[in-house]
This record gives structure tokens, C-alpha cells and sequence, in this order.
């Protein structure tokens, strides 16, 4: 065990320098730079335009940015953003740990619901109950979690306007909570604000993840030594879920990976719907402002967690399925 692991942390280096130089190249063969908007204002003078390329590294050759960058990077330093004058780290703390709350939420809701929808479908094919998951899952995979948050939204305003509910519809928190306002109400406030765009952002995986579950099971259930379990006489119970369920489980875990780089990587457009302050609306900024800095840098903790998260999904293949072996 110990080998693979020191063997994947090896192999993490080129893969992880290939990413981020292969980024680096596409963001600088974009058209202009973060100045050139700058540049058409007639206020701005030479003098100015050139203090602040010299600021900002911008007059030297695009590998010595690079290798600065990389450098940097290795001591902990992300790169000062060109659009808010300040380190990323510092700029990407909060709408990080913003995002968190929607991913975190959302994966405790996907697998507290996958799950038990997957097992029921499993035991009772073609029944009532699964023909209707099975019509909900494939409409939740046909249709994009944008236009599933503009239906919520619809349905919250219709909710407020007939019962006179103040359901939250967008932000983070309400801006009518008074100032000294304890922790725990604060928290609820958050998670009220979360719930919604957390349960549109899961649907897909959801899904996804039941159909999987569901498919893998009926599999699994015909093996084998499934029958020799049942005719050893263990319960229905035993079997389902600590035979059955268990290898029945492992694409789940396969992609646990995916899990940590969407900590950090932003809930996508459910956050720009929802007004969301988190990693998505800040990086479309930092795209169309070509913040060279926050758009590496975000890149590259997204590429390590990648890594990171698939090397933590082969260990715990290893644990559940006794069958995997790392030598």
C-alpha cells in the first residue's frame, strides 16, 4: 500500500505541471490582457499603463510569468488578483467556503436519498415505486439545473404572493436579521438560504447515482455467492446490505474523487441564478476581466484536489472490495 501511495504522489508532479502549463498557455492566447480595457480609456495615461504592467509582471515573457507563478504557488502565494488589487487567497476564502456550504450540503442530500432510492428499486423491480424513481430520475438527467432553479424560483414567489410566506429566494443571508443576532440563528438563516439551490444543484446526481446503485445491485444480487450467503442461511437483511450493497456501492466510490476539486470549484450557474455569493460568480468576472492570477490559481487547487480526491477513491476501493489489491 504504502508503494502505490508514494508511486501516485510521484506521479502527481508532471501531471499536475502539465495541467496548470497547458492553462497558463490557453489563458495567454486569449486576445489582450487584464489592462487593455484600460489601455482604450483616454484618461489613462502611458505613465500609468506602464506602472501597472511593471506591477503586475505583465511586460515580461510569458514562461518567466509562468515559472513565477509556479514559484510562488510552491511558497503558498496564489498571485495578487489584477481586478480587486489584493492576494487571491484572501479573495477566494469567502466565496470558497460559500460554495463549500452548497457542495457539502448537497452531497450529504445526494447519498442520504440515491441510496435508499437505489436499494428500494433493486429489491422491488418494475414495481410501481420504481417505475416512478425511474420516470423521476430520467427527468432529472434531461433537464439542466438552471432551468430546474428557475422553476424553484417561480414557485417560491407564487408560494410568498398566496400563503404571504417570506420564503428565501436569493443571497446567502436575509438583510432584515438584526445585528446581534446568536450563532445558531445566524447558521440556520445560512442553511434555510441553501437548502433550495443544494436540492436543485443534486438532482442530476441523484439521478445519476440511484440508477447506478439500482443497476448494480440487480447485478450483484445474482451472483453467486449471493446464493451461497442465502443458503447459509443468513437474513435478507445481512445480505442486501452488507453483501450486496457493499460491492454494489463502489462506482459511488470510484467517484468520490469528484467531490473534493467541487469543494473549490463552485457550484456552477445555480449560484449566478440564486445570487449565490460564491467560487462561480467571481470567476466569470475573473474570465471576462482576464484575471490572470485568480483564474490559475483556483485552476491549480482544482487540479491537486482532482488528484488528491482520485487517489483517496482507489484507498477506499481497497477497504470495501477485498477483492483490490495495491501492490
Amino acid at each position: 500500500m504504502v508503494p502505490f501511495i508514494l508511486r501516485r504522489l510521484v506521479q502527481l508532479i508532471p501531471t499536475f505541471l502539465l495541467a496548470t502549463l497547458v492553462a497558463f498557455v490557453i489563458i495567454q492566447l486569449a486576445p489582450g490582457d487584464f489592462l487593455s480595457q484600460l489601455k482604450e480609456n483616454p484618461r489613462a495615461t502611458a505613465v500609468q499603463i506602464q506602472q501597472l504592467t511593471t506591477l503586475y509582471g505583465l511586460d515580461r515573457p510569458g514562461w518567466q510569468q509562468y515559472f513565477q507563478w509556479l514559484f510562488n504557488l510552491l511558497r503558498g502565494d496564489l498571485g495578487l488578483s489584477f481586478q480587486y488589487n489584493q492576494p487571491v487567497l484572501q479573495l477566494i476564502k469567502g466565496p470558497a467556503l460559500n460554495s463549500l456550504i452548497l457542495v457539502g450540503i448537497s452531497v450529504v442530500i445526494s447519498f442520504a436519498v440515491a441510496i435508499p432510492v437505489g436499494v428500494y428499486g433493486a429489491l422491488r423491480p418494475y414495481s410501481f415505486g420504481d417505475r416512478f424513481s425511474s420516470f423521476l430520475a430520467y427527468f432529472g438527467l434531461g433537464i439542466p439545473s438552471f432551468f430546474f432553479a428557475l422553476l424553484a424560483i417561480y414557485a417560491l414567489l407564487v408560494t410568498q404572493q398566496t400563503t404571504g410566506w417570506d420564503m428565501p429566494i436569493g443571497g446567502k443571508t436575509s438583510g432584515s436579521l438584526p445585528a446581534d443576532i446568536s450563532a445558531g440563528r445566524h447558521a440556520w438563516d445560512i442553511f434555510v438560504h441553501a437548502l433550495v439551490p443544494s436540492i436543485i444543484l443534486v438532482l442530476r446526481s441523484i439521478s445519476s447515482d440511484s440508477r447506478v446503485i439500482r443497476g448494480q445491485m440487480l447485478e450483484t444480487m445474482g451472483q453467486d455467492y449471493i446464493r451461497t450467503a442465502r443458503a447459509k442461511g443468513l437474513g435478507d437483511r445481512q445480505v442486501t446490505y452488507k453483501h450486496a450493497l457493499k460491492i454494489a456501492l463502489l462506482p459511488i466510490i470510484a467517484s468520490i474523487g469528484g467531490f473534493l476539486p467541487a469543494l473549490i470549484g463552485g457550484a456552477g450557474f445555480v449560484e449566478v441564478v440564486f445570487s449565490w455569493p460564491g467560487l462561480t460568480p467571481m470567476l466569470l468576472s475573473a474570465f471576462f476581466n482576464n484575471d490572470l492570477y485568480v483564474l490559475m490559481s483556483t485552476l491549480a487547487v482544482s487540479t491537486l484536489l482532482y488528484i488528491i480526491g482520485n487517489l483517496l477513491s482507489d484507498l477506499l476501493l481497497a477497504a470495501v472490495d477485498p477483492r483490490i489489491r495495491y501492490t
